[in-house]
């Protein structure tokens, strides 16, 4: 049976690339989302893939830039619907919110078609997304540093947390963020149609990096396989997971030294960053305030009092 999303449209075997239509720009142009469609010569399930809902975060449009070509349709059983670029207007500019309607375009699924410019691409890409079994939102921790990590977002009192959180251990990048998360994001809307989705957050950088990219496209190809895409066994391995999380911003301005790195378990009172002047007289030093591990930090070593310097996962387990 021939699929089609937007323009790209493939039989059984095929491959075929095309624009979602969403709108227009300033000057009257129609724009739209660059799709894909791996249409498998044997049947079976079908997997959403998209990126780049915040518009900085590239390094899932390098791991779909790698996996589609790594894709033979003769070999695949089932369809892979993908959206690679979901806020057109923010990519443009390399910036996370789209700045048509200053909105983090993660926060506006399920959409609405009537809507504001967000609401309306969440709205088409919503309606992608809950045809299939599958859901895979690629995101990374913006431009600050992160590990890599997969979040399960529905909540653990989710019909769904079960099934979401399997496809979580089968992506497979080490860590995984089992929290609730806020309303308005795929990894929240899409469980409550019955669809197992995740957000695998893959590092965090400007632009992007290759080691976060590869362990993306593994990803991808371990959910290929284990769900029954491809041929080959994936047998999921232990991941570290974590429940909550602990921010901690500067208590005075000046320039912080981090003391661990990402991924460095601490322990209660452990230092956690100092502040210093220009000169490297120590202002203040902040320590953790629970057991946990080193989860995101921020890039830039200035800060303003209050300004956000990082995070420690809290809750740690073995899933």
């Amino acid at each position: 049976m021939t699929t089609t999303l937007g323009t790209a449209s493939a039989d059984p075997g095929e491959i075929d690339t095309g624009r979602l239509e969403v709108g227009e720009t300033r000057d009257g142009s129609p724009f739209g989302l660059p799709v894909a469609v791996v249409n498998g010569a044997d049947s079976g399930k079908t997997l959403y893939i998209q990126a780049a809902s915040d518009g900085d975060e590239l390094n899932g449009v390098g791991v779909v830039q790698q996996v589609v070509p790594q894709l033979d349709p003769t070999e695949l059983s089932g369809t892979i619907l993908i959206v690679g670029i979901v806020n057109y207007h923010g990519f443009q500019v390399a910036e996370h919110r789209n700045p048509i309607d200053d909105t983090k375009m993660n926060r506006a699924y399920p959409g609405n078609a009537a809507g504001t410019s967000s609401e309306r691409i969440a709205a088409a890409t919503f309606e992608a997304a809950t045809r299939a079994d599958l859901i895979l939102d690629l995101h990374q921790g913006s431009t600050s540093r992160m590990i890599d990590e997969v979040r399960v977002r529905c909540g653990t009192r989710h019909r769904l947390h079960g099934e979401c959180l399997e496809l979580a251990k089968v992506f497979g990048c080490g860590y995984i963020l089992d929290q609730k998360g806020p309303d308005g994001q795929l990894a929240r809307a899409a469980p409550d149609e019955g669809i197992p989705t995740v957000d695998p957050e893959l590092g965090g950088c400007v632009g992007w990096d290759e080691t976060s990219i590869r362990k993306g496209v593994e990803g991808v190809f371990n959910v290929l396989r284990y769900y029954g895409f491809l041929e080959g066994e994936r047998s999921p391995e232990p991941q570290t997971r974590a429940k909550g999380f602990e921010q901690f911003g500067a208590p005075a301005g000046g320039l912080v030294d981090l003391e661990p790195d990402l991924g460095d378990r601490v322990t209660t009172g452990d230092t956690l960053f100092t502040v210093t002047t220009p000169f490297g007289e120590p202002k203040q030093t902040v320590t953790a305030d629970s057991d946990g591990i080193l989860w995101r930090s921020r890039r830039l070593p200035q800060v303003a009092t209050g300004e956000y310097v990082c995070s420690v996962a809290t809750d740690i387990d073995e899933y």
